[in-house]
C-alpha cells in the first residue's frame, strides 16, 4: 500500500497555510485543493472544528486527497457562474477544474470531501499531450490527485 500523509488539525485560517506547507511534496494542485477544502470547513462548518486531511497515491499514479470534518449535513455546493465581483464561491469550481473527479462520502458522524488528481511525473503520462478520459476538456494533468466523483465522472 502506498504511503499516506495524514494531518489532524483544527480548522482555522492559520491552519490552512500549515496544510499547504505540509503538502508541498505533492505539488501545487494538491496544495490548492486541500487549502480550498479546509477553508470551506472554516467558512461553512466553523472555526476550530477538527479536520483530518489525508493524501495518498492510488494505483495507476493518481493522488487522492480527502478532507474530513464532523458535520455530515453541511455539503459542498458547486456554484455555477460566480460573478467577477463576488468575493467568494470559486473554491469548488477551482477544485472541479483541477481534479479528475471529486465527491463526498457521508457517514453518520462525519463527511469526507475528496478528489483525485494526476501528477506530472506519473508513469505513462505524457505531460506534453496529456490524456484524461474522465475529463476530456482538460489541457494538462494536475500536480496532484484527490478523492470522490463529481457529477461529470
Amino acid at each position: 500500500m502506498p504511503p499516506v500523509t495524514t494531518l489532524e488539525l483544527l480548522a482555522t485560517p492559520a491552519g490552512v497555510s500549515g496544510v499547504r506547507r505540509a503538502l508541498r511534496p505533492y505539488g501545487t494542485d494538491v496544495q490548492l485543493c486541500a487549502s480550498e477544502l479546509v477553508t470551506n470547513v472554516v467558512r461553512h462548518v466553523g472555526e476550530a472544528v477538527p479536520v483530518t486531511v489525508r493524501v495518498w497515491r492510488e494505483v495507476g499514479g493518481r493522488i487522492r486527497l480527502g478532507v474530513s470534518d464532523p458535520d455530515p449535513r453541511v455539503l459542498p455546493v458547486l456554484v455555477a457562474g460566480v460573478g467577477t465581483e463576488a468575493e467568494s464561491g470559486r473554491g469548488l469550481a477551482l477544485l472541479d477544474a483541477l481534479a479528475v473527479r471529486w465527491g463526498v462520502e457521508q457517514e453518520p458522524s462525519r463527511k469526507t470531501v475528496w478528489c483525485e488528481l494526476f501528477t506530472e511525473t506519473d508513469a505513462g503520462i505524457d505531460t506534453r499531450t496529456p490524456k484524461t478520459p474522465e475529463r476530456p476538456g482538460r489541457r494538462r494533468p494536475s500536480a496532484g490527485a484527490l478523492g470522490q466523483s463529481s457529477a461529470r465522472s
